[in-house]
């Protein structure tokens, strides 16, 4: 999509690796020519992290204003923070929320998007959690995050702090076996495997999430990759 296009953004949980480019994604798009509105959507402290990337890009942003006649940016964004429940609704497309398990982060959520009769749910970053098969019920897609356990020894020896980092993967995120279960329990139409781990095992492939899925998980299967789109014309032909 055209980065001039954005227009809603929502992050399930603070961790780096879903925010740490938010700033520099507005930013850039507003570079790119964005003067339109953009909604975030985000559990609490979102904005306290916009507040602080604005605080640090002031000098930029306020010359760029002045020098090439651009919208003020801090007038273009409005952020929102939500708990569990409906995080918004218009012009057809509703979104919900579900509190994960993800410890030690407690505000990290489940989402859930509605439109047009269709439903894609993302797991967010959870443990095994299975009021998710609830809030996941009859979705075309489900979206969840993936661990493979013959690649974590090796992940947490590449790393350095090897037995916390360990604990932390075992305590937070679910296995691919566990996804698939969810996903069957789930009764959705389509699972796809994404936040692998590990995402970049030179001994891990494809076919090895695909084993391990397949052993709770019969129906249509696909493992993200950067770039992946998968179409609702492709799930309603897989069901």
């Amino acid at each position: 999509m055209s980065l001039k296009a954005l227009n809603l953004i929502i992050i399930t949980h603070l961790h780096s690796d879903h925010v740490l480019e938010l700033g520099a994604l507005i930013h850039t798009a507003w570079t790119a020519g964005l003067c339109t509105p953009v909604r975030v959507f985000g559990p609490a402290g979102t904005r306290d992290y916009w507040d602080g990337f604005l605080q640090s890009m002031k000098f930029d942003i306020d010359i760029r204003i002045v020098d090439e006649g651009r919208p003020d940016i801090r007038e273009l964004v409005k952020v929102s923070e939500f708990s569990e429940g409906l995080v918004w609704e218009e012009e057809g497309l509703r979104v919900s929320a579900l509190r994960v398990d993800h410890p030690p982060v407690t505000d990290c959520f489940a989402l859930r998007f509605e439109h047009g009769g269709n439903a894609v749910v993302f797991s967010s970053d959870t443990t095994c959690f299975p009021p998710l098969a609830d809030f996941a019920r009859g979705a075309d897609v489900l979206v969840h995050e993936a661990m493979l356990e013959a690649g974590v020894d090796r992940l947490v020896a590449r790393t350095g702090n090897g037995a916390r980092l360990r604990e932390h993967l075992l305590a937070s995120h679910s296995f691919a076996q566990e996804a698939g279960r969810i996903a069957t329990e789930a009764g959705v139409r389509r699972l796809v495997l994404h936040h692998l781990i590990p995402a970049d095992d030179p001994e891990i492939g494809e076919a090895d999430w695909i084993e391990a899925a397949r052993e709770s998980w019969a129906g249509a299967l696909t493992i993200a990759r950067d770039g992946l789109v998968v179409e609702f014309a492709d799930v309603v032909a897989a069901a």
